[in-house]
């Protein structure tokens, strides 16, 4: 199967409620629609993960995530790279449901870097929830045979592929601060 064929494949099923495993810039991550409160829940079951912690959502731009952040136009550079991968805690849109902020008034956001990662949010035409592929405490996966082996019954798709040559899960900073909530 093409890369083009499994993006495919992976949105079909995302448009289906479907959860999925994806590689990213250091790890696999688990996403589906975040629209999607079935889906939504069903991740943060697979990770035995606290609603209240909240979700990550990647985005292939930051047009993508116009309607889960409240950052003025002017201000909405939220860019990493292939190298130090970061994931920025903005102000949550004011309809932007507790199953993807936690408890936070903030939205932890990212436009990925990750070609098939990007591919995947394009071809959906929307942001994914996107949070590391383990049961929380966990060591996340970094290859699809340890992916295969610790969530493979538990997804409904796997999108081959490698991650990208980050070290681990993003770093997670504060938006205007750059306060490292999650150091990478």
């Amino acid at each position: 199967m093409t890369t083009s064929q499994a993006i495919q494949k992976a949105t079909r099923i995302l448009d289906r409620g479907g959860v999925i495993a994806y590689p990213t810039e250091g790890v696999f991550g688990l996403g589906c629609l975040p629209d999607n409160a079935e889906a939504v829940t069903r991740v943060l079951d697979i990770k035995q993960r606290d609603p209240a912690m909240g979700l990550v959502l990647i985005a292939a731009n930051v047009e993508q995530l116009n309607d889960w952040i409240n950052l003025p136009l002017h201000d909405r550079d939220l860019t990493s790279d292939n190298e130090r991968t970061v994931t920025w805690i903005v102000p949550a849109a004011s309809d932007v449901p507790a199953w993807i902020r936690g408890d936070h008034t903030g939205v932890a956001v990212r436009v990925t870097t990750h070609p098939i990662a990007r591919a995947l949010c394009e071809a959906a035409e929307s942001a994914l929830v996107s949070t590391s592929a383990n049961i929380s405490g966990r060591p996340p996966a970094r290859n699809a045979f340890v992916l295969r082996r610790t969530l493979g019954s538990l997804v409904d798709y796997i999108v081959p592929g490698q991650c990208g040559s980050a070290s681990g899960p993003s770093e997670i900073r504060v938006f205007g601060s750059g306060k490292i909530v999650r150091p990478a």
